[in-house]
């Protein structure tokens, strides 16, 4: 089964195939499943101009082909996807009701699940982490900064860290501490199954 992903970033272009890849190994070892090269969009057209949205979706249905699988991974940034998530769903199926489609939300950023298996990530790539100090993973505003404050000399890079984290990071971990992460393993189950 192909998946073609849509996404916000440059980071997640890079990232999400490598992450897509690893949920295969450790959810569904026995099923093949292709991750496409993701579609980059800019979050806010996409979502506000039907035009656009309609095009990228149209765009991945024809990747995946027939019998696969869209996926759409987007920052929540201040909103909330338990709310924003379904809404965006409807409006994809009402463009491509003949394809598959999720949609995953990451509460806040992508780095939120970063956040939540930091123990798995300390000393990778200069990486520092020392504790949660009580935080929710999904609680930081700014994911992104969190993750550069914790680097050795605070520089963290979307197309560079994302890729190798997304390699390096402890699923269960990420699994267990961020909502979403759990969102976009259930989706995965659910659309492998059906294959």
């Amino acid at each position: 089964m192909k998946v073609a992903s849509v996404v916000e970033g440059d980071g997640e272009v890079a990232a999400l195939p490598i992450l897509l890849r690893r949920l295969g190994e450790w959810r569904t070892p026995e099923s093949f499943v292709q991750p496409l090269p993701p579609i980059r969009v800019r979050r806010d057209r996409f979502l506000n101009r039907g035009e656009e949205f309609n095009r990228y979706l149209q765009l991945a249905a024809a990747k995946c082909e027939a019998d696969g699988w869209i996926l759409v991974v987007l920052d929540a940034d201040d909103d909330c996807p338990a709310e924003l998530g379904p809404d965006i769903l409807r409006r994809a199926r009402d463009c491509v009701p003949h394809r598959r489609i999720s949609v995953v939300l990451a509460n806040r950023e992508f780095e939120a699940w970063f956040i939540a298996a930091a123990q798995s990530l300390h000393g990778q790539r200069g990486f520092n982490f020392d504790s949660m100090d009580g935080i929710d993973p999904e609680t930081p505003r700014d994911a992104k900064g969190w993750m550069k404050a914790r680097m050795a000399g605070g520089a963290y890079g979307t197309t560079t860290d994302q890729p190798a984290f997304s390699a390096k990071m402890d699923l269960q971990a990420a699994y267990d501490g961020s909502r979403s992460f759990r969102k976009l393993c259930s989706e995965w189950n659910r659309q492998v199954e059906m294959v």
